[in-house]
């Protein structure tokens, strides 16, 4: 990953929040990034390798259940989701990512949406089966994560699954620069929201240089 395109994200996030604009610096940088998509410094073009390695250890295949990609960026997720049978809906607060990702699927099955994690659909309220949230708390600030935690577990339906993926520290390590690294009781949160553990990984990746990532599953309590 190009260090300096996410030297650029940090300082127009910045510059965002010191304006009291914690979340409009997304689409500023989706919108500056014009064709060129090496200027997003979490978009590879390809599904997150944690997503897919934990659907294939689980061995899940939808036989028509649906999933909601929580800030999908430019749709690939998504994508992977929606292939392996579910009806999915994938949602960014950024408009010009989700163009963007009608312009490189325009005839995918996914249904994308611009919406806002505050203030999304109530039709989306405990209705997913698997809602996948990967990297988006991490590029949160501090204050705006446990609203951001109690939306997402709002999504999950009666019976359905959370799949959480995050970078992880620990609670006396610096919290470093964007994207900041969660601590595992900032992710246990989710289940003051109704959810129950089910798993809790932490492992180091196989990022350059390598990165040590939570990957957690909630389920909704019945």
């Amino acid at each position: 990953m190009d260090e300096t395109h996410r030297a650029t994200a940090r300082e127009l996030a910045q510059a965002y929040c010191a304006d009291g604009d914690a979340l409009g610096w997304f689409e500023a940088l989706y919108a500056q990034a014009g064709d060129d998509v090496s200027i997003i410094p979490w978009a590879d073009l390809t599904p997150n390798p944690n997503l897919v390695e934990w659907l294939d250890n689980a061995r899940i295949q939808s036989r028509g259940e649906n999933a909601l990609k929580v800030g999908c960026g430019l749709g690939d997720d998504a994508e992977e989701l929606a292939r392996r049978g579910f009806d999915t809906t994938a949602f960014d607060i950024s408009r010009t990512a989700i163009s963007w990702c009608r312009c490189r699927f325009p005839v995918s099955p996914v249904t994308y949406a611009v919406a806002d994690l505050f203030d999304t659909p109530p039709e989306w309220y405990n209705a997913f089966s698997l809602v996948v949230e990967s990297y988006t708390l991490q590029v949160l600030t501090p204050d705006l994560r446990r609203v951001a935690i109690r939306s997402i577990a709002n999504f999950v339906a009666p019976e359905g699954s959370l799949l959480v993926i995050t970078r992880g520290r620990e609670p006396d390590d610096p919290e470093g620069k964007m994207p900041w690294p969660l601590t595992r009781e900032e992710v246990s949160v989710f289940g003051d929201y109704g959810l129950i553990e089910v798993s809790f990984e932490d492992y180091i990746d196989d990022e350059t240089p390598p990165v040590r990532r939570f990957r957690a599953v909630y389920r909704r309590k019945v």
